[in-house]
């Protein structure tokens, strides 16, 4: 097994309490823009073997080949962004990896002894975090790649690259109803 199995780490993600606001402190502070926002993204699956959806709004942009995202829960269901008190875990929160098979390396990673933590999905995308009962605070997740999501990590990656500074939200996108 190689210690470099899973390829490169391709997200780092924090989670906030005030979206708007830390996309602007991000791309003041780190130079790190345009962000591309989702509001009323709704995952479904299981936090810890509870069935869930979870509401969330995020923020997206790059670092070289790195995705950063901002996440803001906005529901109070079960969930791997707040505590068991309901307060946001604000934060550095997990390091992603793209694969292509979920459930391959998702074995991969309970063979090293990892469990999972929170497994969802919905029309764009499925993934699956897990954690380390001797680390705690950082999970580890797996997004499972498609074409569109590739195009749009690929786009996004070039507008920040071009990016001037000038426009902190580049586009937003909104899945309410």
């Amino acid at each position: 097994m190689s210690a470099q199995e899973f390829g490169p780490i391709r997200q780092v993600a924090y989670l906030v309490e005030d979206l708007p606001a830390s996309l602007g402190r991000w791309s003041r502070y780190a130079g790190i823009g345009p962000w591309t926002l989702y509001r009323n993204v709704e995952l479904v699956g299981q936090c810890r073997g509870r069935d869930t959806v979870v509401r969330i709004d995020v923020g997206l942009s790059y670092q070289d080949g790195l995705q950063i995202e901002l996440i803001q829960p906005t529901s109070r269901t079960a969930s791997p962004y707040q505590d068991a008190g309901g307060r946001i875990l604000v934060g550095m929160h997990h390091i992603a990896w793209m694969t292509d098979d979920l459930a391959r390396d998702k074995a991969l990673a309970l063979a090293r002894g990892l469990s999972v933590a929170f497994e969802a999905g919905n029309a764009a995308a499925s993934v699956v975090y897990l954690e380390a009962p001797a680390e705690p605070g950082i999970l580890y997740e797996f997004i499972q790649t498609s074409p569109p999501l590739l195009q749009g990590f690929a786009a996004g990656a070039a507008a920040a690259r071009a990016w001037d500074g000038r426009q902190v939200v580049l586009k937003t996108i909104d899945f309410a109803g």
